[in-house]
């Protein structure tokens, strides 16, 4: 197997997982999500609508065929958790020691990778709609 291709699952699995792990203190409204979504005046309906962006993005991600496309998803996601994090939160949220941002980060430097491995596929495919 071409290390590629390798590298594009551990992409996709690592997206999706961490994604997909959130999902639960999202949809249960743990207080660490309710703190969250209230500091950025988005509670709840921030915090679910996240949530099942995300997990669309995960399914997505993981379908060979359309993962490029749930990257684009997680991709815009995280740039958003990224700046509430650097504009509104700060790094470490309730003495989590960061964990929140570094799991958005590798989300975001994995859909990252997954969009540009498969930019020649999605640049036919948006040729294709467009012509």
């Amino acid at each position: 197997m071409k290390l590629h291709i390798v590298l594009l699952w551990v992409c996709r699995i690592t997206a999706a997982a961490i994604m997909l792990q959130t999902l639960f203190f999202k949809f249960t409204a743990s207080d660490e999500s309710v703190y969250i979504f209230t500091r950025m005046g988005i509670e709840p309906w921030g915090r679910i609508g996240t949530g099942v962006a995300e997990l669309v993005a995960s399914l997505l991600i993981l379908i060979p065929s359309v993962s490029v496309y749930g990257a684009i998803i997680a991709l815009g996601i995280m740039a958003g958790a990224l700046a509430s994090h650097i504009l509104v939160l700060g790094i470490e949220v309730q003495g989590d020691g960061g964990q929140l941002f570094i799991y958005a980060m590798l989300v975001f430097a994995a859909a990252a990778y997954i969009i540009f491995a498969s930019r020649r596929a999605l640049y036919t495919q948006l040729k294709a709609v467009w012509h």
